[in-house]
């Protein structure tokens, strides 16, 4: 095992910790768990990719729900993007993996990554959702109308209107390097976004 390994293999663990950690915290907040849908087991997938790994990602500006407009595009040359597409606010899944993010924001700042949550909900709706959750560190972004637009182009909106559960790791040059399509109803693993932005980080 390299160096390289076994430092990866710790922030790993140590990343999953912090997971553990979100699902203790939000388990704790009885009011906010009461506002939740359940929409039961879904269709693990509904979409077929349009896009894939080591095309250019396509540029697309959405408003944040601080009421700022973000444009992918901005932050070519300057950092690593992560955009986390999820189906719905006010879900089991999307309520317990997005708050996990803050315990992980130290391995974004190390890896240079900037994360950009996707919904196709409205702007209302995301921000009375994130604050319910004590607020998030990384741009909330609405696609509401054109509704799912963005998801569309990367060919990971449902036929029912929503997004998949879905990672596009897009590095510095505006090149995407991963992409992963999670079963609708499981988290994300966060050993796999750590490793994706350790490797976006050591790729030259």
């Amino acid at each position: 095992m390299t160096k390289q390994t076994y430092i990866l293999k710790g922030i790993v663990l140590a990343a999953l910790f912090c997971l553990l950690s979100a699902g203790v915290v939000l388990a704790g907040s009885a009011a906010f768990k009461d506002n939740i849908f359940d929409p039961g087991q879904l269709q693990p997938r509904d979409s077929q990719l349009k896009v894939a790994v080591g095309q250019a990602a396509p540029d697309f500006t959405l408003p944040a729900i601080d009421g700022r407009s973000i444009r992918l595009k901005d932050y070519r040359r300057k950092k690593n993007v992560l955009l986390s597409f999820i189906p719905a606010a006010w879900t089991p899944v999307c309520s317990d993996q997005w708050p996990g993010y803050n315990l992980a924001r130290p391995f974004f700042e190390k890896y240079n990554t900037i994360l950009l949550g996707i919904s196709v909900d409205s702007q209302a709706t995301l921000h009375a959702w994130t604050r319910q959750m004590g607020d998030l560190w990384f741009p909330v972004l609405s696609e509401f109308w054109p509704h799912g637009a963005v998801a569309d182009r990367y060919g990971v909106l449902r036929s029912d209107g929503t997004a998949e559960r879905a990672l596009i790791f897009i590095n510095s040059k505006g090149i995407i390097t991963h992409i992963h399509v999670s079963d609708i109803n499981v988290r994300p693993p966060l050993e796999l976004i750590v490793e994706q932005m350790a490797r976006m980080a050591t790729d030259k």
